[in-house]
């Protein structure tokens, strides 16, 4: 972003500037930056954002406050005030746009999926070890008895420690609810205040605030994936934090920057590496036109505050690479990494959302719409709308070299997200084609090259880069906003409706997809058991990213584990390590559980490929389980497989209870 200033129509102006020393004369500050508040002056920060009251003495004040309506005025003229009211409406634009979503709050409810329920459980791990003085980044209470390394996992340990009175008094489920019901409202707003530094007014401003944090693609992943959105929070941070450091360099500025890395890598992993590429993006060159101790001091400051704040985080990365935790094989990570690249058609086909309106035709637009396959993962879309505000934005703002960066943000970012090969309505195509690891991938492709860098191999969605253009995109469309509100302002209103039929995202009706936070029937006479013995869940896996164990876990065990405190057998993270899935693999009570899962029976029954559990194979797993400490076994299901409930009996479980749809055995062979 170039700096505010170099012409009146560039500058950021506070929003508030002016208001009571207008209502004195009887007339409202411009929002353009005409009223009694005046423009700022380059480098200036005072805005929205800066804490900058728009300087007004305590006589108008008391002077507004007395004459009739003077209350609301003041409320009017004060930044705080301002921010809480535009904040609450983004709030409340958020929870309506994704309806049903805030009411499973008070329903007891969550949406059903793994994910979800690892959410809750990291949300659950943080405080108990906050409170135990443990370590946040290790937990024996999945995979266990072997544990399981958390450097490279979706822990969020900043947001589980933010959360943590919430959770202590009401639960991780609540904190899982309350974080997504407030998420789209945040990143409305944080965005708004990115915004509010580049543009002049501010419907540009509040409207890229709500492109953003109201878009489908964020509103999907508020649903699915909350360590997604709550890193994304920082990439509007980082444009603040960042272009705030190039107007007034120093070390207030170069702190505060230091500080939003540094957090967005204890939220989230991937998050943070779009975040320093934003921060590379607007601070190298303004570093390279004038290269000198006056900015590099600070750039130092801020680098060192990141490492010292993220240090944690980034030691447990270290320890878990070293320990062999990242080891996978290089095929894998090459399909993996090939997966989600998103078709070209659907990057800028109208937002899914639009058929929550009986727009189904239109919604069928997309190559990848419900009628005709799911997308990738998630929803990455910038919806048609945004695509067109956005070029719009890039023609009326031509003359500003700003203008020309975001859009290189947006469509480069776009770029990344097609993946290592080029999907057209679903057919796959591979320009000058190569092989790596076996895979087929198309050197044109900018995703191709970053999929091969060795920490960024790790970033294996490249769809999720559209998250990062998503920031060009919003300014720009905010930018269209903007003209729209000097040039033909009667079309904001036409621009809002059609932005409505885009903007959020439902998963549906409330029946569908639902889990309870709770399950007392089934979970009370585990949770009254204080052994600490280990529960064995059925489907049994160690699952979640790559590589893959067993079988896939059934979405409320990790839920109820949160409540019982219980460790589990499975595990469900970002990665498995290979000291995890090596030392599990090693017990033969589990390498026999997962061949019984796999349909293979005990002897003398064999399965279709002559395979079966011997009786020695047996024996061992039953002298194996006996040392494992596992007391309960919970079977996720009312129809077992048959081979699982054999061997389970055989191997010393007695049956116990059936509620809930699942059985709970117990371990009766010690």
């Amino acid at each position: 972003m170039d700096r505010a200033g170099r012409n009146r129509g560039d500058q950021p102006v506070p929003a508030a500037a002016g208001t009571l020393a207008a209502a004195g004369r009887g007339s409202a500050a411009d929002d353009s930056g005409q009223g009694a508040g005046g423009g700022k002056a380059p480098g200036d920060d005072s805005g929205p954002g800066s804490g900058a009251s728009g300087g007004t003495g305590s006589g108008a004040a008391a002077a507004a406050v007395t004459s009739p309506g003077g209350w609301r005025r003041v409320l009017a003229a004060r930044p705080v005030s301002g921010h809480l009211a535009l904040l609450a409406c983004y709030l409340a634009a958020g929870i309506a746009l994704t309806w049903p979503r805030a009411t499973y709050l008070f329903r007891g409810q969550l949406p059903e999926s793994r994910d979800v329920a690892s959410y809750v459980w990291d949300l659950w791990w943080v405080p108990h070890q906050l409170v135990h003085l443990g370590n946040p980044w290790f937990t024996s209470h999945m995979a266990a008895p072997v544990g399981i390394q958390l450097g490279f996992d979706t822990t969020m340990p900043l947001a589980g420690l933010i959360m943590s009175p919430v959770t202590l008094v009401f639960g991780p489920s609540a904190s899982f609810n309350l974080l997504t019901i407030l998420m789209p409202g945040l990143l409305c707003y944080v965005m708004y205040r990115a915004a509010r530094l580049w543009l002049r007014s501010q419907p540009g401003a509040i409207a890229a605030g709500a492109f953003f944090g109201l878009s489908s693609m964020l509103a999907e992943q508020d649903w699915a994936h909350l360590n997604i959105v709550a890193g994304t929070l920082f990439l509007p941070m980082t444009v603040e934090a960042a272009v705030r450091l190039r107007r007034r360099p120093g070390r207030r500025q170069a702190v505060i920057l230091g500080l939003v890395l540094g957090a967005c890598l204890l939220v989230n992993q991937e998050s943070a590496v779009m975040a320093v590429i934003l921060a590379a993006l607007l601070l190298i060159p303004w570093l390279a036109r004038h290269p000198g101790r006056d900015r590099l001091v600070p750039l130092a400051i801020g680098g060192a505050i990141a490492l010292v704040l993220a240090s944690p985080q980034l030691i447990a990365m270290a320890q878990q690479a070293r320990s062999g935790g990242t080891v996978v094989d290089p095929h894998l990570l090459a399909v993996t990494s090939k997966k989600y690249g998103v078709g070209l058609g659907d990057l800028f086909a109208p937002a899914q959302r639009v058929g929550y309106y009986g727009l189904h035709q239109l919604a069928a637009a997309s190559a990848s719409s419900p009628l005709k396959g799911p997308t990738a993962e998630a929803m990455p879309m910038f919806g048609l709308l945004l695509a067109v505000l956005a070029v719009l934005g890039l023609a009326v703002s031509w003359r500003r070299r700003s203008a020309w960066l975001l859009a290189a943000l947006w469509l480069g970012c776009a770029w990344l997200a097609l993946g290592a090969s080029l999907h057209i309505v679903k057919v796959q195509h591979v320009p000058f084609q190569q092989t790596w690891n076996g895979v087929l991938v198309s050197p044109v492709m900018p995703y191709t090259w970053l999929m091969r860098l060795p920490v960024l191999s790790a970033f294996r969605e490249a769809d999720r880069f559209a998250i990062l253009g998503l920031v060009g995109a919003a300014l720009l469309a905010g930018a269209a906003v903007d003209w729209l509100r000097y040039h033909a302002r009667p079309l904001i209103v036409v621009v809002a409706a059609l932005g409505v039929l885009e903007a959020g995202y439902s998963a549906g009706p409330p029946s569908s997809g639902i889990m309870p936070t709770a399950l007392p029937a089934l979970d009370r006479p585990i949770a009254a058991d204080h052994s600490g013995s280990i529960v064995l869940d059925v489907p049994f896996g160690l699952r979640g990213g790559i590589p893959q164990y067993g079988k896939q876990m059934a979405p409320p065990a990790l839920v109820i584990a949160t409540a019982d405190g219980h460790p589990r057998s499975i595990s469900y993270t970002s990665w498995v390590p290979s000291t995890t899935a090596n030392g599990i693999l090693a017990h033969p009570f589990y390498e026999q559980l997962m061949r019984a899962q796999s349909s293979i029976p005990l002897a003398p029954r064999r399965n279709a490929a002559g395979n079966q559990v011997t009786p020695a194979e047996l024996a061992a797993a039953r002298a194996d389980l006996r040392g494992l400490g596992i007391g309960w076994a919970l079977v996720w299901t009312r129809h077992p497989n048959p081979q699982v409930d054999s061997y389970l009996r055989a191997a010393g479980f007695r049956f116990d209870y059936r509620v809930d749809g699942a059985i709970v055995f117990q371990f009766a062979g010690r």
